[in-house]
């Protein structure tokens, strides 16, 4: 008998984040250690009359590719890929790893190169493009494993309440609690869609961006599980000012902290960091990295720790976060980059705000609208 945490886990994604359909085509995929949690999606998706495509991945494979592969293999995305992303109807990505320190040997820039190839590029065009049309659901849901866990700096058995707790699987009817977050964050979304100049004051902080005429994500559990954030991609020439970051940010598996960002008209013009700014030069120098392709701001005030893991981190409430590289096409976004990399900073500092043409909407952590 499949553990009822992922059958509960498999319901909310199947059932309510990307709603499959009866005949629609759809890939799981994931880590293989994440075993359980596949049979209960894939039980779910045959339920609703869905097709699933397991592609579980196998430990070591990414080390051995970048260890042993030509410059051509690791450039290389087959066509099997490609026709998976532009033909399949859905797709459930299980976020687990067996070790979140796997890459550390690898040079960045390899890793870099490999990201921002032209190859993977157009992968995420194709994607980005038929998630904003509305022809691909999506959805990421984690797995509590062990490298998560110690991540966080806790046992399994800690971790797996914590990730319970954060997607409201704790709850009689996690669907309807999803739901209630849904219709409360679109009064947000209706408010925000209005507003022309956003300021951010904070700790080293002072970063304005427009975002006029662009349109505003309700983030409540029908893309990422856990979910709870309103989101946006700013005017790609229009963010000037500096920010400082004051979580570590995580790419690769590898941290790069206290990073600090200076803009002029849309572009980094200064990059600093404390730890791995060799990293922090790499990602930027990949093309059109150093433009911020979203803003948001975290409204799930259930996740309490800062766990090294963005799918929960970016959610905390409290903390707004922003992502350098490519732009939701769905908010009129359009920067075009082969990566989306999340950013967070602590907002219940004092003195932070975040102010919506001339108005306080946020202080400290707090909504005030």
């Amino acid at each position: 008998m499949i553990n009822e945490f992922y059958v509960k886990l498999a319901k909310l994604a199947v059932n309510y984040a990307i709603e499959v359909k009866k005949g629609q085509r759809v890939l799981i995929r994931g880590p293989a250690i994440a075993q359980e949690l596949f049979q209960a999606i894939y039980a779910e998706v045959l339920k609703a009359g869905g097709h699933p495509l397991l592609i579980p991945e196998i430990e070591g494979t990414d080390e051995l590719l970048y260890k042993h592969g030509s410059e051509e293999q690791l450039l290389y995305v087959d066509d099997v890929i490609k026709t998976i992303v532009k033909e399949f109807d859905c797709l459930i990505n299980i976020f687990g790893d067996y070790n979140r320190k796997k890459l550390s040997l690898v040079d960045p820039k390899l890793i870099a190169k490999v990201k921002g190839s032209p190859a993977n590029k157009e992968l995420a065009m194709i994607y980005m493009k038929r998630a904003a049309d509305g022809e691909l659901n999506w959805v990421v849901v984690p797995y509590p494993c062990h490298s998560f866990a110690q991540e966080a700096n806790m046992d399994l058995f800690s971790y797996s309440e914590f990730v319970q707790n954060a997607l409201l699987l704790d709850k009689e009817d996690p669907v309807k609690e999803w739901k209630e977050i849904e219709k409360k964050q679109d009064k947000m979304v209706e408010f925000l869609n209005e507003v022309d100049k956003i300021q951010v004051l904070g700790e080293d902080t002072n970063l304005t961006l427009l975002v006029k005429g662009r349109i505003w994500i309700n983030s409540c559990g029908h893309h990422n599980l856990p979910d709870g954030e309103v989101a946006t991609c700013p005017l790609e020439n229009s963010v000037n000012g500096r920010i400082r970051f004051t979580y570590p940010g995580i790419y690769q598996g590898k941290e790069i902290e206290n990073i600090y960002l200076e803009f002029k008209d849309g572009k980094v013009t200064k990059a600093t960091a404390d730890k791995a700014e060799d990293l922090l030069q790499e990602i930027i120098a990949i093309k059109n990295a150093n433009i911020i392709g979203e803003f948001a701001i975290g409204t799930n005030y259930g996740i309490t720790e800062f766990t090294k893991n963005m799918l929960f981190d970016e959610k905390i409430g409290g903390t707004m976060h922003c992502a350098l590289g490519f732009g939701f096409p769905e908010t009129g976004s359009k920067n075009v980059s082969a990566i989306h990399w999340d950013i967070l900073k602590d907002m219940t500092l004092p003195g932070s705000k975040i102010i919506a043409d001339g108005k306080v909407i946020y202080e400290e952590g707090q909504w005030k609208i």
